[in-house]
């Protein structure tokens, strides 16, 4: 599903932010991308959905190598992956059910479909009798389910977060990771990016560790299948 292959990522004439970093997420499978503020974690996610491009090296993703991939190229790949950012990302003039179905809207999909997939990924995640309310009226911890449902509602084959309970109690952390435990469980690929090893621990699953841009850590391996 994805491999790294000596890959390095500078930006401009500072120090590689990424450095020879080599490894393989195979489908299905679900690994945590651990590692100190600032060791590359955000960077090495931006290579996988195309909004960066390495310096040196090669991804390729499902298939395709996003070292050639052309720019008109870069939406359709996006489009195979669902994407869960720390800080939600949602639109406060719009109801819940307005920000889920976005991604199904920009894609063109008939309204009959936007109405069924949207309040099936809200069912998902526990949020359909608040399809109509406004995000900012929801806890935190609601808020990120939406972003984790607007992430999914176009069932993607990989999905991505970036530290998604990074501003949530434990508790609340630990209903955030049985819903993603629960996409995995149903063959979607899953990278999320934390630094809470308490919370990822006890879950025993692949861990991939960076420190200062380079891989230390690497539950998963490196090599293509034969």
């Amino acid at each position: 599903m994805i491999y790294f292959e000596h890959v390095s990522k500078r930006y401009g004439q500072q120090k590689d932010t990424l450095t020879d970093v080599n490894f393989h997420l195979p489908m299905g499978e679900m690994a945590f991308l651990t590692g100190h503020s600032g060791a590359g974690k955000s960077t090495l996610l931006k290579l996988i959905t195309g909004i960066e491009f390495t310096s040196r090296g090669q991804v390729t993703v499902n298939g395709a190598n996003l070292s050639r991939i052309k720019t008109s190229q870069v939406p359709a790949l996006r489009r195979q992956m669902g994407i869960v950012f720390q800080n939600h990302q949602l639109l406060y003039d719009r109801s819940v059910f307005d920000n889920v179905a976005l991604p199904l809207k920009i894609a063109g999909y008939h309204f009959s479909e936007i109405e069924r997939r949207t309040r099936a990924a809200l069912d998902k995640v526990g949020l359909l009798r608040k399809e109509k309310v406004n995000p900012v009226t929801l806890s935190g911890g609601e808020q990120q389910r939406v972003g984790i449902a607007r992430a999914v509602v176009n069932r993607p084959l990989l999905l991505l977060a970036d530290e998604p309970t990074g501003n949530l109690d434990p508790e609340l952390s630990n209903e955030i990771m049985t819903l993603f435990r629960q996409f995995n469980a149903v063959g979607v690929t899953v990278l999320i990016a934390t630094h809470d090893l308490s919370l990822i621990e006890p879950l025993n699953y692949p861990q991939l560790t960076l420190e200062q841009g380079r891989l230390i850590r690497n539950e998963l391996g490196s090599e293509r299948p034969q």
